[in-house]
């Protein structure tokens, strides 16, 4: 038996604090522009049916029970008794929290609490920005307050995270942009934007996680499936190749979060260079019972040392269960088929679930 006991959360959000209804705890279960289709509901998804599959024995209830009774009794339990049960029946136990989502979430502290685990905070680099530049009057304040904020973020955080390329797309130009080009891109920003308005700028952006590498935190890029709009044809993380190439021997780790349906291409490039790890858990909250299959795939290419799990769960701690229940599903399908095959032996495969659970993660980001 393939057994994970401590699973290391490496990239996920906070829990929300309010009761939701029907229809707003449905909309947080799938990244969608609109409504389902008509005659049924975002429950009849993957990861709806994962969390009817995973959810209701922890609330006393029994699996696929209707969205309906599950809710109920969510209710009934409170907000925070269900969270705290769900997060707790999770088996995670250590989070790493982007802070950077909007909303009344969890802080990482609360979220330990709930869960009965460690947490660490994740700094958004893109919010950082924006938090600078709502209180820099002047394009020179600008550029020193966000240096000294970034390496200030960097002695309490446990990792910086660039969402951005998302938007732009992930081929940027390697290099560092020159100070000239820097100081044209932050005016024009400044000038164009009110306050609290959002970091769209690919010359900043650049900027911005070169200082990021300068620090030496692991720094996450999100690449794949991203939140609804955004053009997954420019995320590919392959795209990343010569980003990836210039930061080569510089002393941070880089860490390509999500991938899906790109996987392979991340776990490629984690294969080949040194500073590179690939996330093997958010892409299995959206393929539900197909997350071995999904696995699988990671691991045909990416080293067993350079492979990391997360949830990427936000908003719901239900997320947060059925992505720890689907990695653990899909580890022990896939080592445990293998096992049985001959082709590993019953100790490799339990010493590469704890690396990939936990035992990865609490070295790159200097947990222990």
């Amino acid at each position: 038996m393939i057994e994970t006991p401590s699973l290391v959360d490496q990239y996920c959000h906070g829990v929300l604090r309010t009761e939701l209804g029907l229809g707003t705890f449905e909309a947080r279960l799938a990244r969608t522009e609109g409504p389902p289709a008509p005659g049924t509901t975002l429950f009849d998804t993957q990861t709806g049916f994962a969390v009817r599959r995973w959810c209701p024995p922890l609330l006393g209830l029994e699996p696929h029970c209707p969205p309906a009774r599950y809710l109920a009794r969510r209710r009934e339990l409170g907000v925070l008794e269900a969270g705290r049960r769900l997060l707790r029946g999770s088996g995670i136990t250590a989070y790493l929290v982007d802070t950077g989502l909007p909303g009344d979430l969890t802080t990482p502290a609360e979220l330990a609490s709930a869960g009965e685990a460690e947490a660490r905070e994740i700094v958004r680099l893109e919010l950082l920005a924006e938090q600078v530049a709502d209180t820099s009057g002047t394009v020179e304040a600008f550029l020193a307050n966000l240096a000294e904020s970034v390496h200030g973020a960097a002695s309490n955080a446990v990792a910086f995270t660039s969402v951005e390329g998302l938007g732009h797309g992930l081929a940027l130009a390697p290099e560092p942009p020159g100070p000239v080009e820097v100081r044209g891109a932050a005016g024009r920003w400044l000038a164009g934007r009110r306050v609290g308005g959002a970091l769209t700028d690919a010359v900043l952006l650049r900027h911005l996680l070169w200082v990021a590498v300068a620090t030496g935190l692991p720094l996450q890029l999100h690449a794949g499936l991203g939140e609804p709009g955004a053009r997954t044809d420019r995320a590919d993380p392959a795209r990343l190749t010569d980003f990836v190439r210039a930061t080569a021997g510089l002393g941070t780790d880089l860490i390509l979060l999500h991938g899906y349906p790109y996987h392979r291409h991340a776990a490629h490039l984690a294969g080949i260079y040194p500073h590179v790890y690939a996330d093997s858990g958010a892409a299995l909250l959206r393929t539900g019972t197909r997350s071995a299959t999904v696995l699988a795939e990671i691991l045909e290419l990416a080293p067993f040392g350079k492979i990391l799990f997360s949830s990427g769960a936000q908003g719901l701690p239900e997320l947060h269960v059925v992505g720890a229940h689907l990695f653990r599903e899909a580890l022990g399908r896939v080592l445990g088929a293998w096992v049985t095959e001959g082709a590993w032996s019953p100790e490799d495969a339990r010493r590469v679930a704890r690396l990939i659970a936990a035992d990865n993660a609490r070295r790159v980001y200097g947990l222990d």
